[in-house]
């Protein structure tokens, strides 16, 4: 991973995007947990077609974003739904391209309708992961976004390659880190094939979230701080424990004295 950053802890005032992925489950739309869960964040990462989504779950979503001011992005992933995304598909750096061009165009078609300009791109799952450690991956992601150059911003890891990839292919780039997903020593995510990845209790991943806002920190998997500068924190809207973990990091981030809101142009 890159050199590891500290946030000022001076700052008297803080803001934090909280993002969600989301636009995955047309259950999770149909009654009403998907809207509750937009209702606590700031931006949301709208599936389009690769691990899941189609036109229906992708209008539905983002009208229920535009309803509460909530920032929209395209979230694509390897065209992967029956494993939800999860296992790298082996692709070439042009197919890769192409697939994640496919997938925001289906997203910005449908947004461009309804009146909605995307403001990011953050791939999802496997194609996540490997953007963070393969920069040829990472390039081509930025290949595929390159016809919304100047509109979007680009998702990745916190101190991961990948950012800088995205800033030489000449887009702004977004640091993340996770809420409810556990750290490797090396700064990676903890594989998911692990029972512990994921953090399924509020409290904990509401304590996450304001240590990357307070002080750029997270806790690995050994015991070890990790110190990380983070403008997004993610909530995956598929775990079970979705609805409790946001509540928890909104209300915690809301104690420590930071603002929850979407990145603003310059």
């Amino acid at each position: 991973m890159g050199a590891l950053l500290t946030l000022d802890s001076q700052l008297s005032t803080r803001f934090i995007d909280v993002n969600l992925d989301a636009g995955e489950r047309p259950e999770a739309l149909a009654d009403g947990s998907e809207a509750a869960l937009l209702a606590l964040v700031s931006s949301v990462n709208v599936a389009c077609g690769g691990h899941a989504g189609d036109e229906g779950t992708m209008a539905a979503t983002l009208a229920a974003a535009r309803h509460l001011g909530v920032a929209c992005g395209a979230h694509p992933g390897y065209p992967d739904r029956a494993g939800f995304g999860r296992s790298t598909v082996a692709m070439t750096p042009d197919e890769i391209a192409a697939c994640v061009a496919g997938q925001i165009g289906a997203l910005d078609r449908v947004a461009a309708g309804l009146g909605i300009r995307l403001a990011h791109v953050k791939p999802h799952g496997a194609l996540y992961n490997d953007t963070a450690r393969d920069p040829a991956i990472a390039a081509a992601v930025a290949r595929g976004a390159a016809p919304w150059r100047g509109r979007v911003r680009l998702v990745g890891l916190a101190e991961s390659p990948c950012l800088e990839v995205y800033r030489a292919a000449g887009f702004e780039a977004l640091a993340e880190a996770f809420a409810e997903r556990r750290y490797e020593p090396d700064g990676t995510l903890r594989a998911r094939r692990f029972p512990d990845a994921v953090i399924h209790d509020p409290e904990e991943a509401a304590a996450q979230a304001v240590r990357v806002a307070c002080r750029g920190e997270v806790v690995a998997v050994d015991g070890s701080m990790l110190r990380l500068r983070a403008e997004t924190v993610c909530i995956h809207s598929d775990s079970p424990a979705a609805l409790a973990v946001a509540r928890a990091v909104r209300q915690a981030l809301q104690a420590a004295g930071v603002t929850v809101t979407a990145p603003v142009w310059p």
